[in-house]
């Protein structure tokens, strides 16, 4: 066996076993990858000492390049949470389009509320506003929600800071600033499928919420209550909750500008590029989080609510950096040119590499964020081999890990529980449905774009 094949051997071997530890065992994400990492090293041929160099650079430059990153997002979002400012983002969105349009509203708030916070927090805290808008407005909860949720899980996928997108970002890596670009270009077409979707939906399944706490499909019931969803009692302003998620994707995209324009030198365009790189730029945004939305908050509740977030962060660093491991062995082992060899001889665009494993694991294991990151390590250095934008080849990874959303995947659970829906059938047929709608709209939007811009 020739030493090409022999790695192939390993890789395939490899992802063979990360796929069985990650479904059928008790090892964590985290671990299943450094053990991946070493079946692959040794199946391969890979020199023990060169397995553990690879290892320790792959998780030491991954987690280098955004782990400042992703701890700063969550104790913004973990602060963003508390603050009541999701709930007036909803609200400005509900006075800015009206009557009748509750569903564009309330996912245009997910899909901004969910660039700081996770996808699952952002849902839990905006479904009473959903509840009350149904209610109020006798429109069925599954359109509401529906509409909700894949405003939140479309950017909790495709724009960092979020974990997911800024771990592909460091193994693939790409400028998180372009990522911010290309994934808001892209999001916005895959938001439009869903909401069609889930007025649809609504319609079929009319369900809207009863005052003792429960649901009703009788469209005779009338609740008596008088409280209004406009009650914007001991909220922020609508200029200090927006402003912790403008003003770093505003600086980092000047920074990005910047760059891209080749301005250098003199005092004006080193400091926007400073001010862009991503670490700053996030870390403003905390701080106007801080100071801003959180300045009536007790000083010992801020800091525990960071805490807590930290806490939440610590697993998506660990799988984040045991992906940079895993991709720095096939990296540093010449798989990944030996592939792209291969991949050049098919008809097959190699964009639809990250895609389609990320597809896949997604399918098996449940999770995006685990989907994103096996499928980024996996296919970046055979990426880096070929005459692909590794910008592109990131985001394809983060349209795969959308797919047909079931039992397997925790927001799934949160969604239906939270709007109601307990019967199986119906439940795969709802958001299931709603997130595969956004999966197919971004990969050929991708397609279009990395013909047009690739």
């Amino acid at each position: 066996m020739n030493a090409d094949t022999q790695i192939l051997v390993g890789l395939g071997i490899g992802i063979v076993c990360l796929i069985y530890m990650i479904m059928k065992t008790k090892i964590h994400t985290f671990l299943a990858l450094i053990i991946a990492t070493v079946i692959v090293g040794i199946i391969g041929g890979i020199g023990y000492q060169q397995i553990v160099a690879s290892i320790t650079k792959g998780f030491g430059g991954t987690l280098g390049s955004i782990g400042i990153i992703i701890g700063f997002g969550v104790m913004m979002g973990q602060l963003f949470e508390v603050s009541g400012a999701a709930k007036r983002m909803a609200l400005s969105f509900l006075k800015l389009f009206g009557k009748g349009r509750e569903e564009i509203a309330m996912a245009i708030t997910g899909f901004l509320v969910s660039i700081p916070i996770f996808c699952d927090s952002g849902f839990i805290i905006l479904t009473p506003l959903a509840k009350a808008i149904s209610s109020e407005t006798r429109k069925s909860i599954v359109s509401i929600g529906i509409a909700l949720a894949c405003g939140l899980v479309i950017t909790h996928t495709m724009v960092p800071p979020t974990p997911g997108p800024v771990g592909v970002a460091g193994i693939f890596e790409v400028n998180v600033g372009s990522l911010i670009l290309w994934g808001l270009v892209l999001a916005v077409p895959m938001l439009i499928g869903p909401i069609l979707f889930a007025r649809w939906a609504g319609k079929k399944i009319w369900q809207i919420p009863t005052e003792e706490g429960g649901w009703t499909r009788d469209k005779n019931y009338r609740p008596v209550s008088d409280q209004s969803i406009y009650d914007e009692a001991h909220l922020p302003s609508a200029f200090l909750s927006f402003a912790p998620i403008f003003t770093p994707i505003l600086l980092i995209l000047l920074g990005t500008v910047s760059t891209a324009l080749g301005y250098k030198g003199g005092p004006i365009p080193n400091l926007i590029q400073f001010l862009g790189t991503p670490v700053i730029a996030v870390g403003i945004g905390l701080l106007i989080t801080i100071y801003g939305l959180t300045s009536s908050l007790p000083r010992k509740r801020v800091l525990d609510e960071m805490e807590k977030g930290i806490r939440s962060a610590g697993s998506i660093i660990l799988i984040t950096g045991g992906g940079g491991a895993f991709g720095m062995l096939i990296r540093d082992s010449g798989v990944g040119t030996v592939i792209a060899e291969a991949m050049v001889e098919t008809s097959l665009p190699a964009i639809l590499l990250p895609f389609l494993i990320a597809t896949i694991i997604r399918f098996i294991q449940g999770s995006g964020t685990v989907a994103m990151i096996t499928a980024a390590s996996i296919t970046a250095p055979i990426i880096a081999n070929m005459s692909v934008n590794p910008v592109f080849a990131a985001l394809a990874a983060c349209v795969g890990s959308l797919f047909y959303s079931y039992f397997n995947d925790s927001f799934f659970w949160v969604v239906n529980r939270s709007i109601g829906i307990t019967e199986g059938r119906e439940q795969l047929r709802l958001y299931s449905v709603a997130s595969t709608i956004a999966w197919a709209i971004g990969i050929v939007v991708l397609l279009i774009l990395n013909a047009l811009f690739g």
